[in-house]
């Protein structure tokens, strides 16, 4: 067996993270506020039901270590916070007082 191909299986693995780095970065780097309230919004949208509406929604700067936007949602008294990382993740930040269990009434 060639020497080289000893080095085969690194060369792979190296390829393989520099490509999930890229994608990363990529996503990091294209991902806009915008996006996030729309995305964020419609699943509230999906959520609630019929009375609900786009324009109950805003975002607001996270708070939290780690939380890029707060999508918060308020419609009747009842609000729905959904608190969003830099990659566009939904966080579940326990002991948030911004994002309770249950929406409030």
């Amino acid at each position: 067996m060639p020497r080289w191909m000893w080095f085969l299986p690194l060369a792979v693995l190296a390829t393989a993270l520099a490509a999930w780095g890229f994608r990363w970065g990529w996503i990091a780097a294209t991902i806009t506020e915008t996006d996030v309230i729309t995305t964020y919004a419609q699943r509230y949208l999906d959520e609630t039901g019929q009375n609900a509406r786009l324009t109950d929604c805003a975002g607001v700067p996270g708070g939290q270590s780690g939380v890029w936007i707060v999508v918060r949602c308020i419609r009747d008294g009842a609000r729905y916070d959904y608190p969003v990382d830099r990659f566009g993740r939904l966080l579940d930040v326990p002991g948030d007082p911004e994002r309770p269990a249950e929406p409030q009434t």
